[in-house]
């Protein structure tokens, strides 16, 4: 295949812009399927992504389609657009020469519309404006179509209008892929040179790796070298990917393929390594992907203890899958053995925590997620901390940093004051704003990130009725007045229950926290209190009261000071029995601290 006759490029969009969709109706147009002989939205193949209505995972699929008497390949890599998965976006783009840009006609642009846009700038793509959903009764593409060319700068002739349910424009949107994203540059004489956009993990052929080719040929026996490993490994299938993998000879240079060469343990296929041949191997590897930048760390354990290594294998396995996934051993006295996990946002520990479930059948328990902070000690030093529970004693704390983030909100005009007001509460920053069009503001903030992990984007959404849009990314580390607060159920500490937040709002996190757990402990014979402390002060209280059970029900008459010594007799034995009992705290009121209300 000649490469001058080769596309590659990806979907970039907020999230429910219609990607999915846009790659069904490519799909069909180009008769890699036939229409209506497959079930919607057919590259999320996760039954996780069908349920949520959100791609999860990158998906790469070839296509042939004829123009002008010469047969292309467009190589389409389907991505996410929820902010918590702009990792595996990035891991797109560093594969494609362009992209088209999706915006819905009733949206119109929103905040993560923009973050990819940059990306895909920042890796030299040629964009290709798409404007959807032209069908819509409510669908502005007129305003649409005006704020692209405000914000992106081309020519209304460079966009294209199409209906991705409908089918409207498909043809002439696959005629502008062919005539303005350029053909892959590359030399087929130069040494191999292939670079790991994805892989995954099949129990019978080990890991599959899938890579665009830059410069050379890869064939069937070809022994390869993975530069960052420098691990060999014989080439035992290659191929391209249709809607499965089709076994050819050799890839060439400018294509989008697998390799499957007895890769056994996950730890050698690292996403964004090079992979050359072993004889006449390049010695420069190519530019990689950034490293995945975890901004939310939390406990995993397994619900049964006996499955610590299974889990171990599990979150392996996944990692290969998912490469924005961090892991270390950590151990707790309530939970055994376990891992501190690192995600990029809270529906990214949703999603892990569903997949072990589902994928691995391994049911787990997640403590309290926290953030990165830096700890100045009082001696100079400093330390960084994941988790609460290594939080130094105060005395020699000198100061604390917690991460700022940058944040932009794109809303109507008629929700700005409630999300001002929302922001504010969250110790947000207004740097500026700014009207995107005579509907619509972008509002740009900086606010503590731990104020962002838990329900700020439910609530966000709660109060502009689901039209504003976020997108945020790291700023910097600032000193600020954040503590520990320890979780106490009948006095004892519940490490995995403690949290990190601002002076100001610990009261209210902790009287929270206490009230959830208040409704999924179940009453003893004896009174628990849940306390939540900062050091030995303790800043909230609720009770859960005793099963009470009428020892004077068989005293029929009689006189009152009978009833008096069983109801005193019954008070000691309750006392001696919150002495020696313990409380048994069931495997949801982990989950249910994170439920608690942040606001």
């Amino acid at each position: 295949m000649k490469h001058e006759l080769i596309r590659n490029f990806c979907i970039i969009a907020h999230i429910d812009h219609g990607k999915s969709t846009l790659a069904d109706r490519l799909l069909e147009f180009t008769h890699v399927i036939d229409k209506g002989a497959h079930e919607a939205l057919i590259l999320d193949d996760m039954d996780l992504e069908k349920e949520r209505g959100i791609t999860i995972k990158s998906h790469a699929i070839r296509m042939e389609y004829k123009h002008e008497g010469e047969t292309y390949i467009l190589n389409l890599i389907d991505t996410p657009g929820h902010v918590d998965f702009s990792y595996e976006v990035s891991r797109s783009l560093a594969s494609c020469d362009g992209a088209l840009l999706l915006i819905d006609a009733s949206q119109g642009i929103e905040a993560q519309t923009m973050s990819n846009l940059y990306l895909a700038m920042d890796n030299d793509l040629e964009i290709i404006p798409v404007i959807n959903k032209i069908d819509l009764l409510k669908a502005d593409v007129e305003g649409t179509e005006h704020d692209i060319i405000n914000n992106i700068g081309i020519t209304s002739e460079m966009i294209f209008q199409i209906s991705a349910k409908e089918g409207t424009g498909i043809d002439d949107l696959l005629k502008g892929i062919v005539d303005h994203i350029p053909s892959p540059k590359g030399n087929i004489n130069l040494s191999a040179k292939a670079l790991i956009f994805d892989s995954y993990f099949d129990i019978y052929r080990g890991v599959i790796v899938l890579v665009r080719i830059f410069d050379g040929k890869l064939k069937k026996g070809d022994m390869i070298k993975f530069l960052s490993s420098n691990k060999n490994f014989t080439i035992e299938e290659i191929g391209y990917l249709g809607l499965n993998k089709i076994e050819t000879n050799e890839l060439y240079a400018g294509e989008v393929g697998y390799i499957i060469a007895n890769i056994k343990d996950v730890s050698n296929a690292r996403v964004g390594d090079t992979i050359t041949t072993e004889k006449g191997a390049c010695t420069e590897a190519l530019p990689g992907f950034k490293e995945p930048k975890p901004m939310v760390y939390s406990g995993v354990f397994p619900l049964d203890k006996e499955d610590h290594e299974d889990l171990r294998e599990s979150l392996g396995k996944l990692k290969l899958n998912d490469a924005a996934l961090t892991y270390e051993p950590e151990s707790s006295l309530a939970l055994g053995f376990g891992f501190r996990c690192g995600f990029l946002g809270m529906l990214h520990l949703e999603i892990v925590k569903e997949r072990l479930l589902r994928e691995y059948n391994i049911p787990i328990i997640i403590t309290t997620p926290s953030v990165r902070f830096i700890i100045n000690l009082n001696n100079g030093a400093r330390k960084i901390i994941y988790n609460p529970v290594d939080m130094p004693d105060p005395v020699n704390i000198d100061s604390i940093e917690e991460p700022v983030m940058d944040l932009e909100i794109i809303v109507p005009t008629e929700f700005v004051g409630n999300i001002m007001k929302l922001v504010q509460e969250r110790r947000g920053i207004q740097k500026n704003m700014q009207y995107i069009d005579e509907k619509r503001l972008s509002i740009h903030y900086e606010m503590p990130l731990i104020e962002i992990i838990f329900d700020f984007y439910d609530k966000l959404k709660s109060v502009s009725r689901g039209y504003a849009s976020l997108d945020y990314s790291f700023k910097e580390y600032r000193i600020s007045d954040v503590v520990k607060v320890d979780v106490l159920i009948n006095g004892e500490k519940v490490d995995e229950m403690s949290f990190i937040c601002h002076e100001g709002k610990a009261f209210q996190w902790g009287k929270s926290v206490t009230e959830k757990l208040k409704e999924v402990i179940p009453r003893h014979l004896f009174k628990i209190a849940l306390q939540a402390s900062i050091g030995s002060k303790i800043i909230a209280r609720s009770t859960i009261n005793a099963l009470r059970k009428n020892v004077t029900a068989k005293c029929y008459g009689g006189d009152i000071t009978r009833k008096r010594k069983l109801l005193e007799r019954q008070k000691e034995g309750k006392k001696r029995m919150k002495e020696i009992g313990s409380v048994s705290i069931p495997q949801e009121a982990f989950m249910e601290v994170l439920k608690a209300d942040r606001g």
